[in-house]
């Protein structure tokens, strides 16, 4: 079953990064938690901070999510990792985040209706807070970067929610696609036009890169 494994809401800490604090430090709650789109520069997620508006948090970027099995399978070179631990929003069990394709939609709960929107990036505030040499490299190409989505329709988060998917786009670019054409792989980039869900920026880079 799919479902909501953990819910984690941020606290602010001083983290060594150019703001000085971050809020990726996600704690897992029970719940319930209203989650609806944000401000720009704001969380989806209720009483969830957003210290950096400028790089993180917006519509595009309202929840992340991550997969408890991919958290497990890191484990082995960073050890113990609570849910949490990569500052996401929901620690998933069952569900494929890395295959999830742009514009898929997700049922959470009765309610929330998600859309799959961009690949994480890694940034120097989350190799901070993990305080492990090269840990944007490591994380690039492992490429299994979590997924942030959009709201589409607000509503309750708890824990153990079954997460439904209710759509898939009809075509192949997925989060792990997506996230290899942004960092690794910018030939690449040129197939993320058809995803018309992602977020302006990223089709702007993609245009770009497209032959004449």
């Amino acid at each position: 079953m799919s479902l909501v494994d953990s819910l984690n809401v941020g606290i602010v800490r001083p983290v060594a990064a150019k703001t000085g604090v971050s809020g990726i430090d996600k704690q897992p709650v029970a719940g319930p938690v209203s989650v609806r789109a944000p401000e720009p520069g704001g969380s989806g997620l209720a009483g969830d901070p957003i210290c950096d508006p400028a790089h993180h948090g917006g519509v595009d970027q309202a929840v992340y999510a991550y997969a408890r099995e991919d958290l497990d399978a890191w484990q082995s070179t960073l050890g113990d990792l609570r849910p949490g631990s990569f500052g996401e929003n929901l620690t998933t069990r069952g569900v494929e985040v890395t295959g999830a394709r742009i514009g898929e939609r997700w049922r959470v709960g009765d309610d929330l209706v998600l859309e799959v929107a961009v690949p994480r990036i890694p940034c120097r505030t989350f190799a901070a807070w993990l305080d492990v040499h090269g840990w944007v490299t490591t994380f690039t190409r492992a490429g299994v970067p979590g997924a942030y989505l959009r709201v589409l329709h607000p509503g309750l988060v708890r824990v153990g929610d079954p997460i439904t998917v209710e759509h898939r786009p009809d075509h192949e670019i997925t989060i792990g696609l997506t996230f290899r054409a942004i960092t690794t792989e910018p030939d690449l980039l040129p197939r993320l036009l058809i995803a018309d869900a992602l977020p302006q920026e990223v089709k702007d880079t993609a245009a770009r890169r497209a032959p004449a």
